[in-house]
């Protein structure tokens, strides 16, 4: 078994990563071009013999043999996103037609992890598979959003025209080891703060709600639905649901007793409510989240204090 992971040294991809080369089925090969990814999150493979990095960007096409294609590369932070609006299309669009293209041209099976930002602002809650979503096409957000609609679009005409294996993960929000410390997202945001002995910028009005998946969890559940046999696409997240002020509240007590919560102004587009359904997951995988918000933050406050080089106290 040769398995391709595209993004590979990103914060999700190197989890991936660590699994399949733990689990010791075949070749892992990483094509990574580091807009967020590094490869301090692939050290310790560097070197072994079933493993092999590539840098490469996905807009290009690549031609490598495997069996099997796990298609992350993008960007998920909002601040690199936007950063580079363009550069997001076309990785969601020409990145996901160049895998899907090697997947037709080796009859590969591959996993796309689209997002939960394709419901949009909700009218449903929580949200199923089967709603179609409420997002501005338009919006300094969409460029992510509607990327991986369309990356979902040509994901099943590849399935529909050609015969293609695909599966879709939609992935709601993600947290834990390696995920970049100022990368602006809030449990990141949070607990940087936190550990820096910052106010936590709960942005205005604090009510809206997440639900926070930590990586292990979500890792399996890729996993298990690439070797499954539902195409999806299928929710994968932790359907916890809680409020940014219950968020900061969580970390203060946890990390820092003594740090100061302030309000900011809100970004824009940003959705007053997210939480997964995740029936479907539970029926077709046999998948749920096993560590909840309280278990996890720990564990990612032990790896932000070593990268940020602040003991405990």
């Amino acid at each position: 078994m040769r398995i391709l992971v595209t993004g590979g040294a990103g914060f999700i991809g190197s989890h991936l990563v660590d699994k399949l080369m733990d689990d010791g089925e075949g070749k892992v090969i990483v094509a990574d071009n580091y807009f967020t990814g590094s490869k301090d999150n692939l050290k310790k493979w560097i070197g072994h013999p079933r493993f092999e990095l590539i840098r490469h960007d996905i807009s290009r096409p690549l031609f490598v043999e495997v069996d099997q294609i796990y298609h992350l590369a993008c960007p998920a932070s909002p601040i690199f996103y936007k950063y580079n609006s363009v550069k997001t299309i076309k990785t969601n669009v020409m990145g996901t037609l160049n895998m899907l293209g090697l997947a037709k041209r080796l009859r590969a099976r591959i996993l796309f992890t689209s997002t939960s930002e394709v419901y949009g602002d909700p009218l449903e809650h929580p949200q199923k598979e089967t709603y179609w979503g409420n997002v501005n096409p338009i919006g300094v957000r969409s460029c992510y959003d509607e990327g991986k609609r369309m990356a979902k679009t040509l994901m099943f005409d590849y399935y529909r025209q050609y015969g293609i294996e695909i599966r879709i993960a939609r992935i709601f929000n993600t947290y834990g080891q390696r995920m970049n410390i100022d990368d602006g997202r809030v449990v990141s945001n949070f607990i940087a703060q936190a550990i820096r002995n910052e106010p936590l910028t709960v942005q205005l009005p604090g009510t809206q709600t997440r639900s926070f998946c930590y990586v292990s969890d979500l890792v399996d559940g890729l996993n298990q639905l690439m070797e499954g046999t539902d195409a999806g696409p299928i929710n994968l997240g932790n359907p916890g649901e809680f409020t940014m002020k219950e968020l900061a509240k969580a970390v203060q007590e946890l990390i820092n007793p003594e740090v100061q919560i302030s309000e900011v102004e809100n970004t824009p587009d940003d959705p007053p409510q997210r939480k997964p359904d995740i029936t479907k997951a539970k029926e077709v995988l046999g998948w749920e989240p096993k560590v909840n918000l309280h278990e996890g933050i720990p564990l990612m406050e032990d790896d932000f204090r070593q990268r940020l080089g602040v003991p405990r106290t």
